[in-house]
């Protein structure tokens, strides 16, 4: 983190001065055309050269890291047994010192220790067991611009460029042994309350650590939705994920297309998009609780009877917050008392304090007559505090395992716990207290991340998400218990959330119905009437226009709506399936179960940028999809071989089956490619089994129901 903060001093001013997009600095020197030559200053060349330069050196250094560390620890530690071997002498003892025993210390290049090593944990350092930790790495800005200076030739001009830099904080919460941490919804929740001590923005950016900021503009676009006439009651901005490293067919819409830019620029013209975990810019207040604002509403506040809000957006202007009354945010809409608030957010009077300091930056400009309770221009242009060890001290007081203890964190305020999909939960539970948001799509993609591209880790994601739908339908977050400020069209789209995982049971049955006709020689329907042609027509249209409608409403690409399509019933039949059980386990018997991977093949070309793609690890939620299209490809043998040697002959009865099969076999088609690893190295064993599946089914058709008269096949051969 030290030596990110010292290159961002280089990086940051010359991304401002030659307007550099995208700001990840190993993206932009990845491109193989710099779209900026000759379309810059004149000295960009120079500069350019220079910050490649620090950019080479900084990679070296990060590289390199673990091993100086640990070489410079080794030496430091080998120093002060030396001293304690002396120590040892100098204190009259004859004997030699058989076993030296100095704490272990890794030593830092400032000369700071941390107790423990890379190796051996110490107490209060080790994996899951220290103390919270804060490091101001950045301290926060200026309030004026700060521009550079004229330098040498060998550096950048920057008496333009404002060199200013936003605070960076380092933060690991406590952890112990024993206690429920909650994963990365308690992290998030942490980094809420010790963010709100130290800078307290009203507006809070959430990224995945594998997303980096592609359009630094996407911000200010986000935070014009929410500053904006009317937009006071917008909790957050999802933009999109747009994702890099995926193979050029997207073997397993690995880029959501269809979820991305139709089912969620669906829901951005109703009460909002579901939040989808990362890319996500929040309203600081949303997610403390509390209701949107609304204009017209009566309630008392401490027996008095006034015109509020039921959020802090209609508080007055002045007085602390232990002045004001809040609202408890949930569906009751009860007030919630002077006495209530330590008891929600916990004790820490710095944190309840800047509170409603983050609700008055977050209001919209008060520049027309129509905004009420606006912000007056040039409010937010008062210095800002400096930090001060009090700051600091109480920011790692927040921190602390016990901090969350008998408040409301997790259960109503900050990230919801008690989910595997703790974001879909998190933005569920906004929209039901009346909050909208907001789908962005900024012309330029505002984050990019990486998406896994082999099939085992797109199944298991998959089945994450899967599995967290399941645990919200079985739990108070069902849509069907929400409040009435759920819209309707809203309340349908969160009950698919919670339901798509089931359809899996029927999209099952339906991937064998074709094979079971071609066994039992029945038609999946007994004739084919006129009624039920102009049926079946009329789905098929229906389904055909609705296709059509979603490519050319929202841009897609036929291909990437087709590998959606193939997508949706490879985990629809293993994935999803696989969530039903575990929640239904979970649910009824308490029993938690898991899908682990085992072997693995890898990938082994270096230079071939989705050697990911063919990694193949086994997985139990292989199993379906296979037995899938293995028993709809011995369907098709065995009704093709009954056919050729029938008497009566129906060819129309077995074009109908084996279409039907071929039409699930196509949605497989990504999947038995993903099975075969890489082009022209499919495993030889593949084949052997392949050889002896057929050569057995055949032999056992033949044992069962063997030909008769003069079809007879192989003379007097009788099956042992």
């Amino acid at each position: 983190m030290a030596e990110a903060a010292s290159f961002a001093n280089l990086w940051v001013p010359f991304c401002r001065k030659h307007d550099i997009e995208p700001r990840n600095p190993e993206s932009y020197f990845s491109m193989k055309r710099d779209p900026y030559k000759n379309k810059v200053l004149p000295d960009f060349v120079r500069d350019r050269r220079r910050v490649k330069r620090e950019y080479d050196e900084f990679k070296v250094r990060i590289n390199s890291l673990p091993d100086s560390i640990r070489r410079r620890s080794d030496a430091y530690n080998a120093r002060e047994e030396i001293k304690a071997m002396k120590l040892w002498r100098e204190n009259g003892h004859d004997e030699p010192m058989e076993n030296v025993k100095i704490p272990k210390a890794t030593w830092m290049a400032d000369g700071t220790h941390w107790p423990g090593t890379w190796t051996t944990p110490a107490s209060e350092h080790s994996r899951g067991d220290h103390a919270s930790i804060i490091q101001v790495m950045l301290k926060p800005p200026s309030d004026e611009p700060l521009t550079g200076s004229e330098s040498d030739s060998n550096a950048m001009n920057l008496t333009e460029v404002d060199i200013r830099l936003p605070m960076l904080v380092y933060v690991s919460r406590e952890k112990r042994p024993g206690y429920d941490h909650n994963k990365k919804a308690g992290a998030m929740n942490a980094l809420v309350r010790a963010s709100a001590i130290m800078s307290n923005g009203p507006f809070i950016l959430n990224l995945d650590c594998d997303h980096y900021i592609f359009n630094s503009q996407a911000l200010r676009e986000g935070m014009c939705f929410m500053m904006d006439r009317g937009g006071d009651n917008i909790s957050y901005v999802q933009f999109p994920q747009r994702f890099e490293g995926i193979d050029p067919s997207d073997r397993y819409a690995n880029h959501n297309t269809v979820f991305f830019d139709v089912n969620m620029r669906a829901l951005d013209g109703i009460q909002g998009p579901v939040y989808v975990g990362t890319g996500c810019l929040f309203r600081r207040i949303a997610l403390y609780g509390f209701d949107p604002p609304r204009v017209k509403e009566e309630s008392s506040c401490f027996g008095r009877k006034n015109k509020k809000s039921s959020t802090v957006a209609s508080l007055p202007e002045t007085g602390s917050v232990e002045d004001q009354s809040f609202a408890n945010g949930g569906a009751d809409d009860e007030e919630m008392s002077l006495a209530l608030i330590p008891k929600s957010f916990g004790n820490s009077s710095l944190l309840i304090d800047s509170i409603r300091v983050a609700e008055f930056q977050g209001r919209p400009l008060a520049d027309h007559s129509s905004i009420k309770n606006g912000r007056p221009p040039g409010a937010l242009t008062l210095p800002r505090d400096l930090l001060d060890a009090a700051t600091v001290a109480e920011a790692i007081n927040v921190i602390s395992c016990w901090y969350e203890d008998k408040t409301e964190w997790g259960n109503r305020i900050g990230w919801i716990y008690g989910s595997v999909t703790e974001d879909v939960v998190t933005g569920y539970r906004m929209h039901n207290r009346g909050w909208r948001s907001i789908y962005c799509v900024t012309k330029r993609d505002a984050f990019r991340g990486t998406a896994p591209i082999n099939l085992t880790d797109r199944l298991h994601q998959v089945l994450r998400w899967a599995t967290g739908s399941v645990e919200i339908f079985f739990s108070r977050n069902n849509a069907l218990l929400a409040s009435p400020r759920l819209k309707f069209l809203q309340r349908i789209a969160y009950l698919n959330v919670g339901i798509y995982p089931f359809t899996s049971i029927f999209l099952i049955v339906y991937c064998f119905l074709p094979a079971l006709s071609l066994f039992t020689n029945q038609f999946i329907v007994q004739s084919l009437q006129v009624t039920f042609l102009v049926y079946l027509l009329g789905i098929t249209v229906t389904l055909i226009l609705l296709a059509v409608l979603e490519v050319k409403w929202s841009g897609i690409e036929l291909e990437e709506w087709w590998r959606n399509e193939q997508f949706w019933l490879i985990g629809g039949t293993s994935a999803h399936f696989a969530a039903v059980i575990q929640g239904l386990l979970k649910v009824m018997a308490g029993i938690e179960i898991s899908f682990t991977l085992t072997s693995k093949s890898a990938g082994d070309d270096e230079n071939d940028e989705f050697a990911d793609l063919y990694v193949i690890k086994w997985s139990s939620l292989m199993i379906p999809p296979i037995t899938i299209m293995m028993i709809n490809l011995i369907a098709i043998a065995v009704a093709v071989s009954r056919t050729i040697y029938s008497s009566d002959r129906q060819w129309s009865s077995l074009l109908g089956g084996v279409f039907f099969s071929f039409w699930v076999l196509a949605h497989l088609y990504p999947f038995a490619k993903g099975l075969m690893g890489r082009r022209g190295r499919t495993p030889t064993i593949v084949f052997v089994w392949s050889g002896l599946i057929s050569i057995t089914i055949s032999l056992l058709w033949v044992a069962i129901d063997p030909p008769s008269g003069n079809s007879q096949i192989g003379g007097s051969f009788q099956f042992p």
